[in-house]
């Protein structure tokens, strides 16, 4: 992606003491990880013929992939929409993508009973077209090539003086130049087409999430089991685009003691409210046209569970961010992008836990130590290479020009949607 603002890296010392803490969870969840690649789902889960996926694939692939949606929300309002104060939050938007689906793809491995076929997609006699999954890998795989190579200008700035690589490395020097000189001459003369590209395939896959349980009708909650899932899945991961990103760069500024740019994060935070309001008029016509509002005043776990994901990660945040007032704070556009990232996750663990109920179940499913091990390990592993990638690449504008673009007079929101 190319940067239109000058980007630096945040010069700081990368280790205190709330990255030691990440370090030690970090360091449990590749030890669970391990033990789970040498003995097996039976001896790392509590997964079984009634409950084939858990955790791991609810949250580190399903959840995981709706919030890194922060990347091609971002570049469709900034370079395909032509929104040019918001390319000050394209690269930070790319990297959390980058990661969150390097992340998933991880996860994954954990969860495949065979995990060494997971190589199998790129081969194009071993395509299994009629899996439910193999329009999902296929985007997944494409779209993380594609979010490495938009990436890849944020590497080209970095070892544009030179590559320096340390030790043994050396001898590596002009090769990784080489490359770098031909990517930034040919490869991101193109970057336009991979940005589409990467919108087109991350509303294909985040749709088709949405469509996974729809081949176990006679297992699925009345509540959740809806033609419209695709689409939900697909509108609720648009809407968490925007406050994912609020959340990282607040708590950046906070972390790293920089002023956060809140007229910017502010006037993107008014998008969130039209996405929420659409999502849930949507849900509200498809609960009534298919009559299952009993179901949602039945009083058990499942429909308590759908009334605290409604009114907690979609009706609050409408509620919060639609009001100027409210969005002028760091606080409260913090706890309104905090809602919506919970919001969006319970809907995930409602859709694959929550509302799957198995014919023949033993026993309810609960996730074992080495399950939480392994997801805590995950998400602390990637907050500390994206604390790395920050600390050591130009991913972030500087301070004064974020404020530079912050201090810019808005347009009026009607006038923004309509392209005005």
């Amino acid at each position: 992606m190319i940067s239109k603002f000058e980007t630096v890296p945040i010069r700081t010392k990368f280790f205190t003491k709330g990255t030691s803490i990440l370090a030690v969870m970090a360091g449990l969840g590749i030890l669970g990880y391990v033990y789970r690649l040498f003995f097996g789902l039976e001896a790392a889960t509590n997964l079984s013929n009634a409950y084939p996926w858990g955790i791991w694939k609810t949250i580190n692939v399903v959840a995981g992939v709706a919030l890194a949606a922060a990347g091609f929300t971002t570049a469709a309002v900034a370079d395909i929409f032509h929104r040019e104060r918001y390319h000050v939050l394209v690269r930070p938007a790319i990297l959390t993508a980058m990661l969150g689906y390097t992340f998933a793809v991880i996860g994954l491995i954990a969860d495949l009973g065979r995990y060494y076929n997971i190589w199998h997609p790129i081969i194009p006699s071993m395509w299994q077209g009629d899996s439910v999954l193999f329009e999902v890998g296929m985007c997944v795989m494409m779209y993380l090539c594609v979010l490495y190579i938009e990436f890849l200008p944020t590497i080209v700035e970095h070892y544009r003086d030179g590559v320096r690589l340390p030790g043994l490395l050396s001898c590596l020097n002009s090769l990784v130049e080489s490359l770098l000189e031909v990517c930034e001459r040919y490869l991101i003369r193109f970057i336009s087409l991979f940005i589409i590209a990467g919108v087109v395939l991350s509303c294909l896959h985040q749709s088709s999430l949405g469509a996974l349980m729809l081949v176990a009708p006679t297992k699925m909650h009345p509540i959740w089991n809806t033609p419209m899932s695709p689409v939900l899945f697909l509108f609720s991961a648009i809407a968490v685009g925007f406050p994912i990103l609020i959340f990282e760069l607040i708590l950046i500024s906070r972390t790293f003691h920089r002023p956060p740019p809140i007229p910017l994060l502010s006037n993107v935070a008014r998008y969130v409210p039209v996405l929420l309001g659409v999502y849930l008029a949507v849900r509200i016509g498809d609960l009534t046209l298919r009559e299952v509002w009993p179901n949602v005043m039945e009083g058990t776990f499942a429909s308590f569970a759908f009334i605290f994901e409604i009114v907690v990660g979609v009706i609050l945040p409408i509620i919060l961010l639609s009001r100027d007032r409210l969005r002028q704070s760091a606080s409260w556009l913090l706890v309104g992008s905090v809602l919506v990232i919970l919001g969006v996750i319970v809907n995930r663990v409602n859709v694959f836990l929550v509302a799957y109920r198995p014919l023949y179940a033993v026993s309810p499913y609960f996730p074992s130590i080495i399950e939480i091990t392994v997801t805590v390990g995950l998400i602390s592993i990637m907050i500390l290479i994206y604390r790395f990638f920050i600390v050591r690449l130009p991913v972030l504008p500087r301070a004064s020009q974020l404020q530079s673009a912050s201090s810019e007079e808005p347009k009026p929101l009607a006038t923004q949607l309509k392209g005005e």
